[in-house]
C-alpha cells in the first residue's frame, strides 16, 4: 500500500488559500468585488495638452501612488463627460494595455486632492467599500502574488492587453484594517527614505557638476596651485587610432575585445574578464593594443549624447583589442591618469565633441574632429592629480549612496515580501 505525502504543517493562526498561506483573520477576495471598473475616456487628438490633468498609460507602469504633480498629460472635456471619468482618492488605475506582459495592468493608487480624469488606455477600480485603506492598496496590489496572476492574462499579438473581466477575477489578500494602516505606514517610511536618498543623490551630483565646471576649467583652484592654465589641442598631445574590424564569424571565440557597449556609461576599464572575444592575430594586437593611459573614444552613437563618450584603460590588457566603433587616444604623457577620467567629461568638452560630430543616421566623430578639439590644463601635472582625486572623492561618495539606495530597496522588497503575506505581523 502506497503512502502520500503528508502536507506542511501550518503555523498556528495561518490557513491555507488560493494565494498562500495567510493569517487565519485576513480575507481572500476577487478584484470583482472589491472594486467597480470602468475604462477610460477617448477624446479628439486637439482636446490634449491643456485642461484638466490626465491619468494616461505611463502612471499607473510608473507610480504605484499617485498624488497629482506628477501627472504630465492635462485634457479639455465638456463638464458632462469628465464628470463620468473623475479619479477620487482611493480609486486604482491600472494600464490596460503595455509593449510587455510583466508591465500590463500595474496598480496605482490615486491620493491626491485635485481633480483628476483618467484615459481610454486605463482601467478605474472604484472601491465597493471601505475595505481597503488608499496606501496600503497601491503596495499590496503590486505584490508578486497578484501579479503572478495578472501576468498570464496580458494577451495580444503585438501589446498585451488586460480587461475589466479578467481583472474581476484577480484575488487578493486582505488583512484587517488597522493592519493594512500599520504596513501602510512601514513602507511609507522606508518609501520616505528612498526619496530623501534619491534627493540627497541628485545634489550630490549637481555639486559634482558644479565641481567639474570650476576645476577642469581653472576658474577654482585648489590650494598651493598657481600659474596659468593653458588651452591644448588633444592632436598636439597625442595620437588617435581608429579600432579593429572585422567579420561576424570573428566573434565568439579568441582573445579579448573591448567593443562599445564596454565604454558606454564607463570611464575606466580595469580588465579583460569581462570583455567578449575576437579572433585577433598577433598582428592585430600590436596595431591595435591597449595601454595603462589609453582613452577610448565612442566614435558612432544613435544619439549625440553618447558620441565621443570616454573610457580610460587602467591597466595594460595584453593580447587585448578594441572595435571599429571606437577611436584610441595615446597622450604623450602630458595628462594624469586620474584627470584623463574626469576632464573629457567637462560641461564644454561635451558641448565641442557633439559640435564636431556628423550627423546621418547616428551621430559619428572622426580622428580629425577630434585632434581639433581642445582641453585646458594646469600648469602641473600635479595639480591634474589633485584634482582628479578631489573629483573622485566625489565620485565615491555617490557611489556610497548609491548602494546605500539599492540595499535600501532591498530592504523595502524584504518587508513587502514578510508583510504583504502576513509572515511577520505589525498588530
Amino acid at each position: 500500500m502506497s503512502s502520500q505525502p503528508h502536507p506542511a504543517k501550518l503555523r498556528s493562526g495561518y490557513k491555507q488559500t488560493d494565494v498562500g498561506v495567510i493569517p487565519q483573520d485576513w480575507e481572500v477576495k476577487p478584484f470583482g468585488e472589491l472594486f467597480a471598473f470602468r475604462n477610460g475616456v477617448n477624446a479628439d487628438k486637439g482636446r490634449y495638452g491643456k485642461g484638466i490633468r490626465f491619468i494616461n498609460v505611463l502612471e499607473p507602469i510608473t507610480f504605484s501612488h499617485i498624488h497629482g504633480p506628477e501627472i504630465a498629460g492635462r485634457v479639455t472635456l465638456p463638464e458632462s463627460i469628465a464628470a463620468s471619468y473623475e479619479v477620487k482618492r482611493g480609486d486604482v488605475l491600472f494600464n490596460r494595455t503595455s509593449e510587455t506582459q510583466e508591465e500590463v495592468a500595474l496598480a496605482a493608487t490615486y491620493l491626491g486632492s485635485e481633480r483628476v480624469v483618467f484615459g481610454g488606455f486605463v482601467i478605474r477600480g472604484r472601491p465597493t467599500n471601505e475595505s481597503l485603506d488608499p496606501i496600503y492598496s497601491g503596495y499590496a496590489l503590486r505584490a508578486p502574488f497578484i501579479r503572478s496572476q495578472i501576468i498570464p492574462m496580458g494577451q495580444g499579438a503585438v501589446r498585451a492587453n488586460v480587461g475589466q473581466q479578467n481583472l474581476g477575477r484577480v484575488v487578493a489578500p486582505i488583512p484587517p484594517l488597522p493592519e493594512q494602516r500599520a504596513i501602510a505606514g512601514a513602507l511609507s517610511d522606508v518609501d520616505a527614505l528612498l526619496g530623501a536618498l534619491d534627493q540627497l543623490i541628485g545634489k550630490k551630483r549637481d555639486l559634482k557638476q558644479a565641481a567639474m565646471q570650476q576645476l577642469l576649467t581653472g576658474q577654482t583652484r585648489l590650494p598651493g596651485f598657481h600659474g596659468e592654465w593653458e588651452s591644448k589641442q588633444l592632436g598636439d598631445i597625442g595620437k588617435f587610432k581608429n579600432g579593429l574590424n572585422k567579420n561576424s564569424g570573428a566573434f565568439g571565440h579568441g582573445s579579448p575585445f573591448v567593443n562599445l557597449m564596454d565604454v558606454f556609461g564607463v570611464n575606466a576599464i580595469n580588465s579583460s574578464n569581462h570583455l567578449g572575444l575576437v579572433a585577433s592575430t598577433k598582428l592585430d594586437q600590436d596595431v591595435y593594443d591597449l595601454r595603462r593611459g589609453d582613452v577610448l573614444f565612442i566614435r558612432s552613437s544613435v544619439k549625440p549624447s553618447g558620441v565621443g563618450l570616454t573610457a580610460v584603460v587602467e591597466c595594460d590588457l595584453p593580447e587585448t583589442v578594441y572595435s571599429g566603433f571606437l577611436i584610441r587616444f595615446r597622450d604623450n604623457g602630458l595628462l594624469d591618469l586620474g584627470f584623463k577620467k574626469h576632464c573629457f567629461y567637462g560641461e564644454n568638452f561635451r558641448k565641442n565633441i557633439i559640435a564636431a560630430s556628423s550627423v546621418s543616421a547616428n551621430t559619428n566623430v572622426n580622428q580629425n574632429a577630434l585632434g581639433l578639439l581642445t582641453i585646458k590644463l594646469p600648469p602641473t601635472k600635479a595639480e591634474q592629480t589633485a584634482i582628479a582625486e578631489v573629483l573622485s572623492d566625489m565620485d565615491a561618495e555617490l557611489a556610497a549612496l548609491e548602494q546605500r539606495h539599492v540595499k535600501t530597496q532591498a530592504l523595502k522588497q524584504g518587508m513587502m515580501q514578510d508583510l504583504l503575506t502576513g509572515r511577520t505581523r505589525l498588530v
